[in-house]
């Protein structure tokens, strides 16, 4: 195995070991104790691994360009004005994406009405959403709003 250098997520960790996921190329890295780290899982490293010697089957974090922290969670606030519109624009089923003016990305996600509390979760709940925030530098928090009886699911990745 040789270095490995990237943005990657943490996606497990505890006083033994960490696992941490190349948000680019989706490959899962082990590390053994995570020494000085004190890592914890939805942290994110932008970050050198090279293998642990002797078996080299785990990996050691070498240098770390950046660290940060990326959480998600479900907002009480509703959809703004400007999702509801980008909604009622698309069929259900459909995602559209847009910049924020400033940092970030927009998501706005149209399903049945029945099904948005369970879309929601699934958002909350996916490593995938971490992992897209991982890739924009400037992204620390995830946002997510939505309104049952339209069937509008928003995910606003925020500085």
């Amino acid at each position: 195995m040789t270095e490995t250098d990237g943005t990657f997520l943490v996606t497990h960790a505890d006083a033994e070991s960490a696992v941490l996921r190349d948000v680019d190329s989706g490959q899962v890295h082990t590390l053994g104790a995570d020494d000085d780290l004190d890592l914890a899982a939805g942290d994110v490293l932008e970050a050198t691994l090279t293998p642990s010697p002797p078996l080299e089957v785990q990996m050691e974090v070498t240098r770390v360009r950046a660290r940060r922290r990326v959480t998600v969670e479900e907002s009480e606030e509703p959809p703004t004005t400007q999702e509801r519109t980008i909604a009622a624009e698309q069929s259900v089923g459909e995602l559209t994406r847009r910049e924020r003016a400033g940092d970030g990305e927009l998501h706005v996600l149209t399903v049945p009405s029945e099904e948005t509390t369970a879309a929601v979760e699934d958002v909350l709940d996916d490593e995938e959403t971490l992992a897209r925030a991982a890739r924009m530098p400037t992204v620390s928090r995830v946002e997510v709003r939505s309104d049952a009886e339209a069937g509008v699911v928003s995910v606003r990745y925020l500085p």
